[in-house]
Parts: structure tokens; sequence; C-alpha cells
């Protein structure tokens, strides 16, 4: 490991270079979905992303010989320390070549820079908190990544396993298309259920795009406070991520539940814009002309193909049929087809819903966990 040499980001040259690494990895990989620059630019931008309010994050890039072999953020959330009475730190964005001795490397940085706050586990991949995209890619390396979810080589697991690390949590995605039968029969049944309940579910109103954000984030935090993994989205970060996907959000595919005019549950799914992301390489212009940006407008009206994002409903009403509701409601009035994730693997009962639903499992995500000696 004498020639690996691993360094933090601290300029914007070494910055623009770890964005950039991922194309040397993934260049013959068909499946692979480039992201877009300019987002990623403003995803790790600490002036701008709202997570440093409260959190922390550091870049490393390894290098052997001079020339960039791998790459890594470690993060720290005090917010899910103080929430679960843990003391876990983050890796996130991690890429490297096929070679244990450079994957070593970086999680030695990562490892001493969470040590020096304190923290002696390390959880990952995370991208800062579970409220962004998070878990390796453990099967159905064959299928494209969907919008805000992750790819990697098979060979990223072995790396890990070999510094160590083991399975905390698998999360699963599901591959929505053709419907079974029973279908409209489920559907009777979950409209008498929230019939029954008083509840009503509406569409997201976009003029309104802060009041809804944060009533999203209120059902959201209440929900999900019990699961693992579970951070709640502070004020800051629900406008942010609003606004940053407002052009994404479809009349009919992000709805609010409510019962006496109470938000009581939620869904989100949007467009997967990632298929015409494909082709534009990670950029919006090509020769000074706006072609990546008209593509993906394009796509944004006419794509019936969609990922149902995030999916909450409060504790009081989880027998009421309103997260099948919500779900059938997206189906009907929002995309033909597309994934629905990420569900925990401890989810029993939406996990039994969304295969009645006649979805197919076809992706699963990992988080690993390692003691910090």
């Amino acid at each position: 490991m004498s020639d690996i040499e691993v360094s933090e980001v601290s300029s914007r040259r070494d910055r623009d270079a770890f964005i950039k690494f991922p194309w040397r990895i993934y260049v013959d990989d068909p499946a692979w979905v480039p992201p877009l620059i300019i987002e990623r630019k403003a995803f790790l931008d600490r002036k701008r992303h709202p997570f440093y309010r409260h959190g922390d994050a550091a870049l490393f890039l390894a290098r052997r010989n001079g020339e960039i072999v791998g790459r890594m953020m470690a993060s720290d959330d005090p917010n899910y320390n103080t929430l679960h009475q843990s003391n876990v730190g983050c890796f996130g964005l991690f890429d490297s070549i096929d070679d244990v001795d450079v994957a070593k490397a970086l999680f030695d940085a990562a490892a001493k820079w969470s040590r020096d706050k304190g923290r002696s586990e390390i959880l990952g991949p995370i991208d800062y908190s579970t409220n962004y995209v998070c878990g390796l890619l453990i099967d159905g390396f064959e299928h494209p990544p969907a919008v805000l979810t992750a790819h990697n080589p098979p060979y990223y697991q072995r790396l890990l396993e070999a510094l160590g690390f083991e399975k905390e949590k698998d999360w699963y995605a599901w591959w929505f298309s053709e419907f079974s039968k029973p279908l409209d029969r489920l559907r009777r049944i979950v409209q008498a259920r929230t019939a029954k309940h008083g509840v009503k579910i509406r569409r997201f109103d976009l003029k309104n795009l802060a009041g809804e954000s944060q009533r999203i984030r209120s059902v959201y935090n209440q929900a999900w406070r019990n699961n693992w993994g579970f951070v709640p989205f502070t004020e800051a970060e629900a406008d942010h991520m609003a606004k940053e996907m407002r052009s994404l959000i479809s009349p009919g595919g992000t709805l609010i539940a409510e019962a006496n005019g109470v938000p009581i549950g939620f869904v989100i799914a949007i467009p997967d814009i990632h298929i015409p992301f494909r082709r534009m390489n990670g950029r919006l212009t090509w020769f000074g002309l706006p072609i990546g940006l008209l593509r993906l407008i394009y796509h944004r009206f006419t794509l019936r193909i969609g990922r149902m994002v995030a999916l909450g409903v409060v504790e009081k009403y989880r027998c009421a049929g309103v997260a099948e509701a919500l779900v059938l409601r997206v189906i009907e009035e929002g995309f033909d087809t597309g994934e629905l994730s990420m569900t925990l693997e401890d989810n029993f009962m939406i996990n039994r819903f969304i295969e009645a639903m006649g979805a197919q499992r076809y992706k699963t995500y990992r988080i690993f966990k390692r003691t910090l000696t």
C-alpha cells in the first residue's frame, strides 16, 4: 500500500476530479447512468446543501503514482446519533478499482476522520444520511438504476467484506408492470377501508410548494420514526428537496392522504429521468446548445415509467388501507410501469402488499457496518 496516497479534497480541481472519477469505473458498464455534473456539484456544495447546517462530511481521493484510483465520502450526522443513542459515522460515494489495498486506504482515511469525530462504528454506503441515496447493490446489476438510486460493480461487496464489513440491513427494489387479476378486487377492498375511516386523497399542490413540503415532512417524521435507519428531515432539508424535485413532481404521482383535513399519509412518485440521462453523459448542453435540457424537458412530460420514491402513513392509520390506496392511485393516474423502492427487508406488511399487486423484487441494496478500532 506504500504506493497509494489518500488526500482530502480541498480544491475545486480535486472536487471536479472526485465527481468525474466514476466515468472510469463504469466505462464498460452498459447499465450505468452518468449523473448530471451540475447536480453533483450542488450536492457537494457545503454552502448550499442543508445537511451541513447540522452535519459534516469530508471527501477523499486515492491516487497511485499520481493517478486517481478511488474515492469516498465520510459523513457525520449528530441528529441520527442523538435520536438512536448511537455513535456511528457513515461512508458513501464509494468508488474504487478492483483492488482491496485501494479500498483499505480509503476506508482507513474515512475511519480516522470518523474517529476524530468521536465515533466508534461506521455504516454505509450512505450519502450523508438515509434520507439520501444509500445502499450497496448486491444483485440485479444488469438493470439500470432508477432515479435517486445507487449502482455499482459486483466486486464492491467483495471489497467491503474483505475489510471486515458485515451486513446491517437490506433494502428491496420492486418492478411493477403487469398487474395480477385480483387487483380489481384489492382496489374495492382498499376503497371500502379508507372510506370507513374518512380518508380522502388529493394531489400535491405545486402552487403551495413550501406548505405542502412541510406537510409531507411532518407525516414522514411521524411515520418513519420507528424504522431502522430513520433520521428526521429538518425543515431546511424538506424545503431544499422540494425545490430540487419541483420540476419532477407530476400531478398524479405525488399525493397526500388526509383524515378530517389533517395529513396522515403521502406518496411521492416521479418520472424516471435516468432514462434520458443515459444519453446525456452528465451534461445539459453540447456545443453551447441546450440539447440535453430539451431532451430532459420532453421526457419529463411524456415518460410513463416512474419511480415511487417515498411512502409514509402515520401509525394510527396503518390498517386503514391508506398506503395501499396511495399506491393504487399512483398506478392509475401516474405511471404504467417502473420501480417501487426502497422497502426494508423486515417491513413485511408493505412487502406482502407489493407482492400481492404482482410487482417483482428485482434488486437488493445492503447497508454494511464495521466497528472502528
